[in-house]
C-alpha cells in the first residue's frame, strides 16, 4: 500500500535531522523516549538533571506508530535518543539507524540483551529477537546500567545521583520479580495459560512459569485469521481456561470473536480484565509507570485466572495504595 503524501513529507523531515542539525541549546538537556516503558526509565534515573520527553504515549502502538511533524523537532532538541530497538519502532526503525550516525542514541532492549535461560527469545528458524523484554522485570533491570551511562554523558554533574537512583530501580525490579513470580505460581497449574490479542508476553510466560498464546503474532500488523481465532477457541474448551485478556493498545475484536467462538462450544469463558502490552496506562492509573504496569498485569492475571494477590513487598509499597484501589474497584 503507498504510503500517504503527509507522511512521505514527515519522512522527508525526519531524514534531513540525519545531516548534521546540532541539538537545540536548552538549559536542561532534552532526552527522546520513543515508548514510555523506555521513558519511565529515563524520567526515573535522569531526575530533574533531563527533560523527558516520550514519542509514544497510552495506548500507542509502537509496531504501527508513524512519525508525525511535530517529532521533527522532538529529534532536532534531543541530546540524546532513547528507544527499544530489535524492530519493536517499525516505521522509525530506518530513522533511528540514521540519527545514530550523528548524534547519541541507546537501544535500551539491545542493551539489557543477555544470552542463557533469561536472555534474549528468538523467533523460531530465525534470528529475529522478540522485542517486549520490557515483561520481564529481571531481564528489563539489565538496561538500568547502560542507561545510567548515556544520560550521565549528556548530564554529567547529576552522575552520582543517577547511579544512586538507578541502584533503587534496580532493587524495585528484582523485588518485584519475586512478587510476580509467586502470585503467577498461586494460580492453579492446569489454569495458568495466559491468553492475549497478541504475543507480546513471551518473556512474561517464560520468566513466571505461565504458558502464553496470542492470537496474532508478536507484531500486531499480522492479522488474525478465522482459523487462529478457532484454535484458540479449541484450546479453551479443551482446557477449560477461565479467561482471556485484551491488551490496551490493540483492537479488542479478536479477542471478542474468541469468547463467541468459544461459547459456542459450550466453554465459560470471560474477558479477564485489560492488561498492558506495547504501552503504559494514563496517567494516574495504576499503569502509568513501567512498575506499576507489570503490578496490574499480575494482579488482573493472577485474579481472573484463580490465583491470590497478596501486598508488594517493602520497597514496592508507593504502589501498594493504587493496586488496593484496583482491586476495590473490581469487586
Amino acid at each position: 500500500m503507498p504510503l500517504k503524501r503527509g507522511w512521505q513529507a514527515v519522512r522527508v523531515a525526519m531524514a534531513g535531522l540525519c545531516i548534521g542539525l546540532a541539538p537545540t541549546a536548552l538549559a536542561t538537556p532534552s532526552v527522546l523516549a520513543t515508548t514510555g516503558m523506555i521513558g519511565d526509565m529515563v524520567d526515573t534515573i535522569g531526575g530533574s538533571c533531563v527533560n523527558t520527553r516520550v514519542l509514544m504515549g497510552p495506548g500507542i502502538d509502537p509496531h504501527l506508530y508513524r512519525a508525525a511533524a511535530s517529532d521533527v523537532r522532538a529529534f532536532q532538541e534531543a541530546a540524546l535518543v532513547t528507544y527499544n530497538g530489535f524492530g519493536l519502532e517499525g516505521q522509525l526503525d530506518s530513522v533511528l539507524t540514521r540519527f545514530g550516525e550523528r548524534r547519541p542514541t541507546l537501544a535500551v532492549a539491545e542493551a539489557a540483551r543477555r544470552e542463557g535461560p533469561r536472555g534474549v527469545i528468538r523467533s523460531a528458524g530465525s534470528d529475529a529477537v522478540d522485542p517486549h523484554i520490557w515483561m520481564d522485570a529481571r531481564l528489563w533491570a539489565q538496561g538500568i546500567a547502560p542507561t545510567t551511562e548515556a544520560l550521565a554523558a549528556v548530564a554529567p554533574k547529576c552522575a552520582s545521583g543517577m547511579r544512586e537512583r538507578a541502584s533503587t530501580l534496580r532493587e524495585q525490579l528484582h523485588a518485584l520479580d519475586d512478587w510476580i513470580m509467586a502470585r503467577i505460581n498461586s494460580i492453579p497449574s492446569s489454569q495458568r495459560i495466559l491468553l492475549t490479542a497478541h504475543d507480546a508476553f513471551r518473556y512474561f510466560g517464560r520468566a513466571y512459569g505461565i504458558e502464553v498464546r496470542g492470537i496474532q503474532g508478536i507484531s500486531t500488523s499480522s492479522e488474525a485469521s478465522v482459523a487462529d481465532i478457532q484454535s484458540i477457541a479449541g484450546l479453551i474448551a479443551e482446557r477449560d481456561i477461565p479467561a482471556l485478556f485484551v491488551e490496551t493498545t490493540i483492537n479488542p475484536r479478536p479477542v471478542d470473536a474468541v469468547v463467541a467462538a468459544a461459547r459456542e462450544r459450550g466453554a465459560d469463558v470471560s474477558i479477564g480484565g485489560s492488561i498492558y502490552g506495547d504501552a503504559l496506562g494514563e496517567s494516574g492509573a495504576l499503569g502509568d509507570r513501567h512498575v506499576g504496569m507489570l503490578i496490574h498485569n499480575t494482579a488482573e492475571i493472577t485474579r481472573a485466572l484463580g490465583g491470590s494477590v497478596k501486598p508488594l513487598p517493602a520497597s514496592l509499597t508507593q504502589w501498594q495504595a493504587e493496586l488496593d484501589m484496583m482491586l476495590e474497584a473490581d469487586r
